[in-house]
């Protein structure tokens, strides 16, 4: 039986962190930990089977911690990453490792959120910090996150994510876990907090503020020779941080596990798509090898022939909601000896005149739960491109990052480049394999490196290489109509001979079905055919029990381009209420948040307007409104 305790841990500057505890029934145990700005105790607290599992079926203790200034941890949440937030979890590695149920060594993990803090602790190397497993996390906060992508702003990510931390940011602490002077401290939450998109926004360019925190880079010149900390990685090919797999892999000098499935942003045991995999005993076996066997731990674990294993996912037919993608589990090393690098010319075309909302068949980069899903059939979007077909008369199997190279005049205003390589059946359906975006200047040299991938050309396929001026909506299209002209164009494939033999760990299956549902959900593009207008629209709602009571989730957004002026909107409306339940101490509460953004452009600047409402039960408590004008990279 679990027991699961509350904390409070002491800072040195007076602030606390509020900590949950699942301890095992053996102790002293190894203790893993997972920080997050996503409240633990009500937004998040859905998370708690696999803790328990920790716990309960491997023998760790397991840390939770509300990061500073969100769910029930004093100070102000300022930004993603703070420099005092890798100083108070140094202090919490501190705490936790001289608890009495702790043998003093400490393993960091996390998803998206936690798997950044976790690269960034082990570059702090506090001396407790024995192991870390980043799970969909980047080494790269500027190229690979939700705000920019190969320096072009993500344009669909302003309505989910970059809108939604204002919000949550301004709920009030757990009353149960605060104490009476609760409702002072979200008062000062709202009064004091700020939105973090308009930081992000005022550094359109890769600058010190994105190299802080980025394992690749940092603001010092110093990169991933900073980590000597055993690290496990498990990334998804559907999710947003793919990249961080072979290159990172490839340049850390410490232990290394890399287990990258075709799942999105989702757990790998209910991902869509799959196979679904039990990912929680691969991680058990990595932190007991690290951190020392709990004392609790099964008599074996999963053991693994080759440190790194990805799924090389096989040609298929697109689908928007795939459940289950095809394709084999390879085991090796890496950087592997069966790699090798092949180079395609490309012949030159004539110059193409950008459309802007090309690239609405696969419009997120990163998919995770619905409405962000799996690209759709590509051959709309290629039939607006300049493309290449090369026909497949023996497999092809690549691992890494694809580039193409050019040299490339564009007359738009703020120009990009995108291009996407896809796999195309005989009957034409094209299935995207990865993309890669760019922003670039009028003429010159580029070097695109599409997103790492792992697939597998079956013969009689067409291997199809597009390029456009737009990548829309995933990122922002160019400020204006234009043209764009490559020449000389080289198209490179990290090619990989797999080996027959090689036999991958034996994993344990994950849920017969993923978790993702259609009800509820609104995922649509339209086209205003006089006035040339593209939209596309997603939307959803949830309800769920928490520890203290119970929360609900309302998220609805749009973005648009005007086809003839390239002149851009996007639109979020997002709202929580956190229901607390009366206690012996507290009466019942209901705090709701909502926020609605616009953001527009339409040359130089980005205008963008946030309307903050928090409500107190029926009556409105606080208003904000927050106006402001960004320069355009």
């Amino acid at each position: 039986m679990t027991d699961m305790t509350r904390a409070l841990i002491p800072l040195s500057d007076g602030e606390h962190l509020s900590v949950t505890l699942f301890l095992p029934d053996v102790t002293p145990a190894p203790c893993i930990l997972e920080a997050l700005p996503y409240r633990k105790d009500d937004m998040t607290s859905g998370w708690r089977p696999e803790y328990e599992r920790f716990a309960t079926e491997f023998g760790y203790a397991v840390a939770r911690i509300d990061v500073r200034g969100t769910g029930s941890s004093s100070g102000r949440a300022t930004d993603e990453y703070p420099e005092a937030e890798q100083r108070d979890l140094t202090e919490a590695i501190a705490w936790l490792a001289a608890q009495p149920w702790c043998t003093g060594r400490i393993g960091m993990f996390g998803t998206s959120y936690g798997g950044f803090n976790s690269f960034q602790l082990a570059c702090e190397r506090p001396p407790e910090l024995g192991a870390i497993i980043p799970i969909y996390a980047t080494d790269d906060r500027f190229t690979d996150d939700v705000h920019y992508m190969g320096g072009a702003l993500k344009w669909i990510d302003q309505v989910d994510y970059c809108a939604y931390m204002t919000p949550m940011n301004a709920l009030p602490p757990v009353p149960g876990i605060w104490g009476p002077d609760w409702r002072a401290e979200w008062m000062r939450r709202i009064d004091e907090h700020e939105p973090w998109l308009f930081t992000w926004m005022s550094h359109p360019r890769d600058d010190d503020y994105w190299r802080h925190g980025s394992v690749r880079l940092g603001p010092e010149g110093e990169g991933y020779d900073r980590i000597v900390t055993p690290t496990m990685i498990i990334a998804g090919w559907a999710d947003g941080y793919r990249n961080t797999t072979f290159r990172t892999i490839e340049r850390l000098d410490g232990p290394t596990r890399l287990l990258a499935g075709p799942w999105s942003h989702a757990a790998p045991t209910s991902s869509a798509p799959g196979p679904r995999i039990d990912h929680v005993p691969q991680m058990a076996a990595f932190f007991a090898e690290h951190l020392g066997t709990p004392p609790g731990a099964p008599a074996s674990l999963p053991i693994w022939s080759q440190p790194h294993v990805w799924y090389c996912r096989f040609s298929h037919a697109p689908d928007p909601v795939l459940d289950t993608m095809p394709g084999e589990w390879r085991a090796d090393v890496w950087p592997s000896p069966r790699s090798s690098v092949r180079d395609i010319s490309l012949a030159d075309q004539p110059s193409y005149a950008v459309r802007p909302d090309v690239g609405t068949a696969a419009w997120i980069s990163c998919a995770g739960h619905l409405p962000y899903g799996q690209p759709d059939d590509q051959r709309f979007d290629d039939a607006a491109s300049i493309t290449w077909d090369i026909p497949v008369t023996e497999a092809i199997e690549i691992a890494g990052h694809v580039h193409l190279r050019a040299r490339v005049t564009a007359t738009c205003p703020h120009p990009i480049i995108a291009v996407r390589l896809c796999d195309v059946a005989p009957d034409g359906t094209s299935t995207l394999v990865t993309r890669g975006t760019l922003l670039i200047g009028p003429d010159g040299d580029v070097d695109v490196e599409l997103e790492a991938t792992a697939w597998r050309w079956l013969p009689g396929r067409t291997l199809r290489v597009a390029v456009a001026g737009a990548d829309w909506p995933n990122v922002v299209a160019p400020a204006g109509p234009g043209f764009l002209t490559l020449r000389d164009a080289v198209l490179t494939l990290p090619t990989y001979d797999a080996d027959p033999a090689s036999v991958p760990p034996d994993f344990a299956p994950g849920a017969a079905a993923s978790s993702e549902d259609t009800d509820g959900i609104t995922w649509s593009i339209e086209r205003d055919v006089a006035r040339r207008i593209t939209r596309c629209v997603v939307g959803s709602r949830s309800h769920y029990a928490t520890p203290f009571g119970s929360a609900s989730e309302r998220y609805d957004g749009w973005v648009s381009v005007d086809q003839r002026t390239f002149a851009q909107l996007a639109h979020s409306d997002v709202e929580f209420t956190l229901r607390f339940a009366a206690t012996d101490t507290t009466e019942e509460v209901i705090a709701t948040t909502r926020s609605v953004m616009d953001l527009a452009t339409s040359g130089d600047t980005y205008d963008m307007r946030i309307h903050l409402t928090v409500r107190d039960g029926d009556e409105i408590i606080r208003e904000r409104v927050w106006e402001q004008v960004f320069p355009r990279a």
